[in-house]
């Protein structure tokens, strides 16, 4: 049984324009997936399907998480049942502190593994393990302090994505270009965070259309993703191939 499980998946948009036509992939704790494709390929509306986002409809199918069929299930069900999704673009949320956030995330999957049953984490078990995986992705502890996301660079916006990951510790994460707008530096701490979190207990679908964040994160399998298709699979050697040759090979030719 796959840790997560995508059968003949196909998405399309609130107006019914199909974008994913027919998705089979199998991902197991302890594997990195790359899925590569062109822009406009339909990549990150595969993302947000997973994640359950209300705009994106789910017309055939099914996800299936540890072999539970979540497709019919809220975002927040996905989330408590362990699917993360680090979002290309993250919102601000003004008001709220990254603190305050992350405990309030933490606290909702706590009580849902729970029965429904509040069992909030004990502060004091809170900071320590907050601080502990600041310092690990170089995230300055002030930072805690502000609001999540507001006037954030770049870079500190995909490192607070990577702290939440860190902390919740999901079954599956999804990252949707999380490598868009990074600096070297920011790019090397983001994605040796998750080559660290990755291990029996996760598995991670890594979405780019840049060969470079596989420098840092090696992964298991590559799936070329083209027109909502997955046409064609490989290992590493494959994204290379890519940087190397880019997407033409698997676009449709003109008649």
């Amino acid at each position: 049984m796959a840790l997560l499980e995508l059968k003949n998946l196909h998405v399309a948009l609130e107006d019914g324009t199909p974008i994913v036509k027919g998705v089979d992939l199998r991902i197991d704790a302890n594997e990195v997936h790359a899925i590569m494709g062109p822009n406009g390929s339909g990549k990150s509306t595969l993302a947000h399907a997973l994640m359950g986002h209300p705009a994106y409809q789910i017309t055939g199918g099914q996800i299936l998480l540890d072999g539970e069929d979540v497709t019919e299930l809220a975002a927040n069900e996905r989330a408590q049942r362990g699917i993360f999704l680090a979002f290309q673009y993250p919102h601000a949320i003004p008001g709220v502190t990254v603190t305050s956030f992350l405990r309030s995330a933490l606290n909702a999957v706590r009580k849902a593994k729970n029965g429904g049953v509040d069992n909030p984490i004990p502060i004091p078990e809170f900071r320590k393990e907050l601080l502990a995986q600041m310092e690990r992705l170089e995230v300055s502890r002030e930072m805690a302090q502000r609001y999540l996301n507001d006037g954030f660079s770049g870079g500190e916006k995909k490192r607070i994505e990577i702290l939440q990951m860190a902390m919740l510790k999901p079954r599956i994460a999804v990252l949707d270009e999380t490598d868009s707008g990074l600096d070297i530096d920011a790019l090397r701490i983001v994605a040796g965070g998750v080559q660290q979190l990755v291990g029996p207990e996760m598995g991670a679908l890594v979405i780019t259309h840049y060969q470079r964040i596989l420098n840092y994160i090696t992964p298991d399998f590559v799936h070329v993703f083209v027109d909502g298709r997955i046409v064609e699979e490989g290992g590493a050697e494959l994204a290379h191939k890519l940087e190397a040759e880019g997407y033409a090979a698997f676009l449709p030719q003109p008649a």
